[in-house]
């Protein structure tokens, strides 16, 4: 059975097709900014490109605020023509396709740890910051996700990490927090428009990295891991980094953390596509 994937992200929307656990195809919208409803029907469109023919299974990675009863979004900062759409009927309408049942509704974290511990046949505990236009977290107990905030392990992205002399408000209004640092628009602000050139000269001492290894100290005492992967469009592109990161939270860090911990980078742009894909499948089959 073929099982598509849809992730709707605050720049652009990515897409995968699963089956038997084998990728078919990946595919991602141009970018946008703050769409309506009609250009997030246009940017699923473009992200599938004509490649699915009938919906066997939707997975559907959405931003904000989700209303299980009305099944819709109440509340998107990035995404505001999110908001009220019938999200069951979203995907069939922009593909111009007859429905295949309700859509599997599931936030990128959780998506993308999913794909992450299946594809690497990982063992124990994951834990997958996905470090894009805001910051999620997902943690994985051999596969199934620990929840401690409804259905989230919390709301890592606003925790307090402040750097002394690098005061920031996160866009919840606190201070020191971690998106406050290390989310897509605190990077523009502090590096101009094109933050993939900007990280990628990263060198492991810029604010934003001392936040996020604070951020994984903190994790350990929380959630004692044993693999750490960071996703997102910010996260992948750490890979330069995980050295130099990997020394700065291993100093005097608790003895809780346990012994063993790996520290790695998601692959790609399309692990919550994938995983969306994945759990659409599993639930719906």
């Amino acid at each position: 059975m073929e099982r598509l994937g849809v992730d709707i992200g605050g720049t652009s929307v990515k897409a995968a097709a699963l089956e038997d656990g084998r990728t078919l195809w990946t595919g991602q919208s141009g970018f946008y900014g703050r769409p309506n409803g009609d250009q997030l029907r246009a940017a699923i469109r473009e992200a599938v490109g004509g490649r699915i023919k009938r919906l066997e299974s939707v997975g559907l990675c959405v931003p904000g605020l989700f209303d299980a009863q009305q099944r819709m979004i109440t509340f998107a900062v990035n995404v505001p023509g999110i908001v009220d759409l019938a999200l069951d009927e979203l995907v069939p309408e922009a593909l111009n396709l007859p429905a295949g049942g309700r859509a599997t509704i599931c936030n990128d974290a959780e998506a993308a740890a999913l794909d992450i511990f299946q594809s690497r046949d990982l063992r124990g505990r994951l834990l997958v910051l996905t470090l894009g236009t805001g910051i999620g977290i997902s943690v994985l107990d051999g596969g199934s996700p620990l929840c401690v905030d409804g259905n989230s392990p919390g709301n890592f992205g606003q925790i307090d990490v402040s750097i002394a002399g690098h005061d920031v408000v996160g866009p919840d209004g606190g201070a020191g927090g971690l998106e406050g640092y290390l989310g897509v628009p605190a990077l523009r602000t502090e590096y101009g428009p094109d933050v993939s050139a900007a990280v990628a000269r990263f060198r492991g001492d810029e604010p934003a990295m001392l936040a996020l290894v604070r951020a994984i100290r903190i994790a350990h005492a929380i959630y004692r891991p044993q693999h750490v992967c960071l996703c997102g469009g910010i996260g992948i592109r750490l890979r330069h980094l995980i050295p130099e990161l990997r020394r700065g939270i291993e100093m005097k860090l608790t003895n809780l953390a346990r012994t063993g911990w790996t520290l790695s980078c998601g692959d790609d742009d399309f692990h919550a596509a994938r995983g969306a894909a994945r759990i659409g499948g599993e639930r719906q089959g």
